[in-house]
């Protein structure tokens, strides 16, 4: 592994992952919050919940629907367009996997963030690209729709937002 410094927010894997190994010798990376927070002092149990319009709720989870949709079988232009939408939504890119199908070039995908994913399936025969995008802390899924918008210019899109693991005051 090595240092990825193409966007602000990535992550210097080589001091930020750590593997550690389960019962059946199985390696599995982990990330160090700590050592990359800013002023590396805050406790690492903080939980990154969200507080907006008087709700605590863990994250906010938008789905979008692309109709219309142009590029959708270019893997470049889809990393290029998941490395940007994990940039100006300020999130922490941990890992990128595309997998392109044959013959229609689909593609399925997953940007693993330190703040959640963002993933993708592509149907380029019907100009149809499904997204999820869901994030925690002080990270704006929000911003990522005009990133994947202008990348892949559809011609109607159709967003649905849940907010994640809503607190009930009263509960807890």
């Amino acid at each position: 592994m090595g240092n990825n410094t193409s966007a602000n927010h990535l992550v210097d894997v080589d001091s930020a992952f750590d593997v550690i190994k389960d019962d059946n010798n199985q390696a599995w990376p982990t990330y160090d919050q700590q050592s990359n927070s800013p002023a590396n002092l805050e406790l690492v149990t903080q939980d990154h919940f969200v507080r907006r319009n008087g709700i605590v709720f863990a994250g906010t989870h938008l789905i979008f629907d692309f109709w219309g949709a142009s590029q959708l079988d270019n893997l470049e232009l889809m990393e290029t367009a998941l490395r940007e939408s994990v940039d100006v939504a300020a999130a922490t890119l941990l890992h990128i996997h595309l997998h392109h199908f044959t013959p229609n070039g689909g593609i399925s995908g997953v940007a693993i963030l330190a703040e959640s994913h963002i993933s993708v399936h592509t149907w380029p025969e019907r100009s149809y690209a499904a997204f999820d995008v869901f994030m925690c802390g002080d990270a704006e899924p929000e911003k990522t729709i005009p990133v994947l918008k202008k990348a892949f210019t559809p011609g109607q899109v159709n967003i649905t937002e849940h907010l994640r693991g809503v607190v009930d005051e009263d509960n807890v």
